[in-house]
């Protein structure tokens, strides 16, 4: 069951954005913002899966934060390519979170993880780089060592679990074409 490579760094951290809130993932699935500091399910793994890409993995719920392809961010007990999220350090120091997979399909905006001015998760085409709801300060807690994530097979996962109701499932990843 484990592989032959190295374990990777990671680190161990609050991502609080820059509205006054940090991003947590309560044990049922809800993502949402906080503004207690010592919630236990404030605390992420960042797991590194490519060069500038991270998965993103609650603590306390063992839940990846995933985005689906409408935009909604969702929690899953596996890590799937939905999973993946481009790490970028924006100019005031602050990181976007944007998913590697999905954009606006005419112009190739970004979607990004961001928390409003009420401290609810936004729908990620909704959300631009420039604005405050993109922008988290990782609170580094401690640097940990990582097996890297593996794509599991999608009839082996379960069902992936919403922050927004909505008829729609999340679509399965598309398969890479390069």
């Amino acid at each position: 069951m484990f592989s032959s490579k190295p374990p990777l760094k990671g680190i161990v951290t609050r991502l609080h954005c820059r509205h006054g809130f940090d991003l947590q993932i309560l044990p049922d699935g809800t993502v949402e913002g906080t503004r207690d500091e010592t919630s236990p399910f404030s605390q992420f793994n960042l797991v590194p899966v490519g060069l500038r890409i991270v998965a993103i993995q609650g603590m306390e719920a063992g839940l990846y934060l995933a985005m689906n392809s409408e935009g909604y961010l969702y929690t899953s007990e596996h890590f799937t390519a939905e999973c993946k999220f481009k790490e970028s350090v924006f100019e005031n120091y602050y990181v976007t979170y944007s998913s590697l997979l999905y954009r606006q399909s005419q112009s190739g905006r970004c979607w990004y993880i961001g928390i409003n001015r009420d401290g609810q998760v936004m729908k990620g085409n909704r959300v631009k780089k420039t604005k405050g709801a993109a922008h988290f300060l990782p609170k580094v807690i401690e640097v940990a060592m990582y097996k890297e994530p593996s794509l599991h097979e999608l009839a082996e996962q379960s069902p992936p679990r919403k922050t927004v109701k909505t008829g729609d499932s999340p679509s399965p990843p598309k398969p890479d074409s390069s």
